[in-house]
């Protein structure tokens, strides 16, 4: 399946960006409110799973690559990847926010996309969304309290 394939590779890249996401992630001033690293790695699995059988969902009403939800959704895959290595690896957490913020205007427009073509699918982003949002409060907060 082409959509578990591409958020495979998503969350190998980003798993091999942040292998040593933990003890950076716990060396950074923090706000009260940060969760865990230990609850980072299964919430993104679940959202992954979630992820890909939405996208299959979509690909499933028309199966091109013009397909403009599927255009969305590889769009919004595209600055997910990218995060992990913008904030871990590099260590720029500044462009990692940029990045997020233009993340979560794209998986907006992509749930608005799906839902026209098939409301489970855009319904199966809803906890990607919510993620990524709190996600972008937690890297701005880190960003300001590291700079």
């Amino acid at each position: 399946m082409v959509s578990l394939l591409c958020v495979g590779i998503v969350a190998g890249v980003g798993g091999a960006a942040s292998a040593d996401a933990a003890s950076t992630y716990s060396q950074l001033a923090q706000p009260s409110w940060a969760p865990p690293s230990w609850l980072f790695g299964p919430v993104w699995t679940v959202l992954y799973i979630l992820m890909a059988i939405a996208a299959w969902r979509i690909w499933r009403t028309e199966p091109t690559f013009g397909n403009r939800a599927i255009v969305l959704y590889g769009a919004q895959l595209l600055l997910n990847l990218l995060w992990s290595p913008l904030f871990f690896g590099l260590e720029q957490r500044g462009w990692a926010l940029v990045d997020i913020i233009a993340l979560d205007a794209l998986v907006v427009a992509t749930i608005v996309a799906f839902w026209f073509r098939d409301r489970l699918a855009a319904i199966l982003l809803t906890p990607y969304l919510a993620w990524s949002l709190f996600a972008t409060a937690l890297n701005y907060s880190v960003w300001s309290l590291n700079s």
